[in-house]
């Protein structure tokens, strides 16, 4: 088990109710957080969807997570 600091934006932070957490997870990658908190929380949203950040990065979803790695889930903005 590892914590990971999850970071929620946007869609995300409002189907969650919160902009942060700490999740204790065996998760090797986002994709598997990702599929896991989802699954927990029922976001609408598929990894399709997102952009993932890990520690201030871009990354791909098969990246490795680290004990104490930070993680954002960046879904589509909308502006104008």
């Amino acid at each position: 088990m590892k914590t990971i600091h999850v970071q929620y934006f946007a869609t995300l932070r409002e189907q969650r109710g919160v902009s942060n957490e700490s999740v204790r997870t065996t998760a090797a990658t986002p994709r598997e957080l990702y599929e896991e908190i989802s699954n927990q929380h029922r976001f609408s949203l598929g990894p399709d969807r997102l952009r993932v950040v890990l520690n201030e990065s871009f990354v791909a979803w098969d990246a490795e997570l680290q004990e104490g790695d930070t993680l954002v889930f960046i879904p589509p903005v909308a502006g104008g």
